[in-house]
């Protein structure tokens, strides 16, 4: 199976990935997913889990199987902050897991515009993505990263992908 996401790092070569996806709402997340990780990644969302009493609960339940199984494995959420990553970092380090994050850069007008188009429990209220760009903190390697990319899309939702640099931090506002 051919991999989108490279799986080795100089140094350090890892059979099984623990891909992060941060950004705000509609920001492309899960169509990245779709378009480039469904193909030998076990997709984790919390959007999954709306109908779902204990959602953060069965979250870290799905998690922990995966991790058990030794699949590679896309966490689809907002995963703003390094106090929400820090942990799931953490847990796959533990299992010896190569951690990648791809940070969407932020653009809440076009966050805004996509998620107007969504319907049913996809659409959140906006005033989410806005309080969500409140609290986005970029990633750092500093954090337990071995790789990490910046997003973008362009007008024809194709996904540009750069490797990191810190610093980078924002995409239009």
């Amino acid at each position: 199976m051919q991999r989108w996401a490279p799986s080795s790092v100089e140094g350090y070569c890892a059979t099984v990935e623990l891909i992060l996806l941060i950004g705000l709402q509609a920001a492309g997340k899960t169509t990245f997913y779709r378009q480039r990780l469904a193909d030998g990644y076990t997709h984790i969302s919390m959007d999954l889990l709306r109908n779902n009493p204990h959602p953060a609960r069965r979250q870290a339940q799905l998690l922990d199987e995966a991790l058990q199984a030794g699949q590679s494995i896309a966490l689809d959420n907002t995963n703003p902050t390094v106090e929400v990553r820090a942990p799931l970092i953490a847990l796959g380090k533990q299992h010896g897991y190569m951690i990648i994050g791809y940070y969407f850069l932020p653009d809440v007008a076009a966050s805004v515009k996509r998620n107007a188009g969504r319907e049913g429990k996809t659409k959140v209220p906006p005033v989410a993505i806005y309080g969500t760009r409140k609290k986005l903190q970029p990633p750092a390697y500093a954090e337990g990263f071995d790789q990490l990319y910046s997003v973008r899309i362009a007008e024809d939702v194709a996904f540009l992908v750069q490797p990191w640099s810190e610093g980078v931090t924002d995409g239009p506002q």
